[in-house]
């Protein structure tokens, strides 16, 4: 009866935002929008149409989700980080593909990143994480591949609060010569992007910013996407993975044999060199530039750039 009764006042809600979303424009007169899409951007798209103020919708998944398809027609233009999301939004604004924006990796310098970590010569260096919070499989898989894990390459492991501790004892328990190739990390925070730098290989979920700092790096992956909200990161996994610039992983398969079986590929150049060379040809390290320009033509009423003049601004450093 609950879930009835939001069916019947959720839409009642959403027009009585409407006035409220136009007072709080003509309150502000911003020269243009930019929003992620779902439900709670509508009052604001349209209010901003009946107004004239343009919008940029950006989108970061293969497949957007039910929320974002229902905004996409009342932006006047749309930006996603996948080509294919375009044909997904069922729209016929002009749409873009830009990549995901992440934090500028055009000053990176992987050999003073590999020389601040301690990582010599044609050491490997492996990087797990997977996302924000403690992720049990993760740790679980890990934990079981040591100590081949750790003969194989030094390994950063970010654990999350919660699984710091197991992951320090496992530490403990490996051989003397073994526990300064692994390195649990409760979390690592802005030093994960020089992590990435320097890594060789990394073990991670399928999301958005993930995907394009990997691919920004020419960083190979082992792709593990998270099952749940849609599954639209295991869309996400199997375009990355189809291109040949990861190996994916389906979360209920991660073990210690899985994670041994996939980062094999640190002992075989020539497959490693190609995975590099297609994460590479994803990259949009220019993905926060390219969106800049769409959003600056919009606010000053000029003609928005060319497909093409977005795609290499989005290819091109930042």
């Amino acid at each position: 009866m609950q879930a009835d009764i939001h069916v019947v006042l959720d839409p009642v809600r959403l027009g009585l935002s409407i006035p409220q979303a136009a007072a709080l424009l003509l309150a502000h007169r911003p020269a243009a929008i930019f929003t992620t899409g779902g439900y709670v951007a509508i009052p604001i798209l349209i209010a901003a149409r009946l107004l004239g103020i343009p919008s940029l919708l950006w989108e970061g998944n293969v497949v957007p989700g039910r929320s974002v398809r229902a905004t996409a027609a009342q932006a006047s233009a749309l930006a996603v980080s996948f080509g294919q999301t375009c044909g997904a939004l069922g729209t016929t604004r002009p749409c873009f593909e830009t990549g995901t924006p992440i934090r500028d990796v055009a000053a990176l310098d992987r050999v003073a990143a590999r020389e601040r970590l301690g990582i010599r010569g044609p050491e490997r260096l492996l990087v797990v994480f997977g996302g924000s919070q403690t992720v049990r499989r993760f740790n679980d898989a890990v934990t079981e591949a040591l100590p081949e894990l750790a003969e194989r390459a030094v390994v950063i492991h970010i654990t999350g609060a919660d699984g710091h501790h197991a992951a320090q004892a496992s530490r403990d328990r490996l051989p003397s010569e073994l526990r300064a190739r692994y390195r649990p990390q409760p979390y690592l925070g802005e030093g994960l992007l020089e992590a990435l730098a320097a890594a060789d290989l990394v073990v991670g979920r399928a999301g958005s910013s993930t995907l394009a700092e990997a691919t920004a790096l020419g960083l190979p992956m082992i792709v593990v996407p998270y099952p749940h909200a849609g599954a639209h990161q295991s869309a996400n996994a199997e375009l990355v993975a189809a291109a040949g610039a990861a190996r994916l992983i389906p979360d209920a398969e991660l073990d210690g044999a899985a994670l041994l079986a996939a980062t094999a590929v640190l002992e075989r150049p020539a497959e490693h060199a190609a995975m590099a060379a297609a994460a590479r040809s994803l990259g949009r390290p220019g993905a926060a530039a390219a969106v800049a320009d769409l959003l600056l033509a919009l606010a000053e009423r000029t003609p928005l750039p060319t497909p093409e003049a977005i795609a290499a601004r989005a290819r091109a450093a930042a």
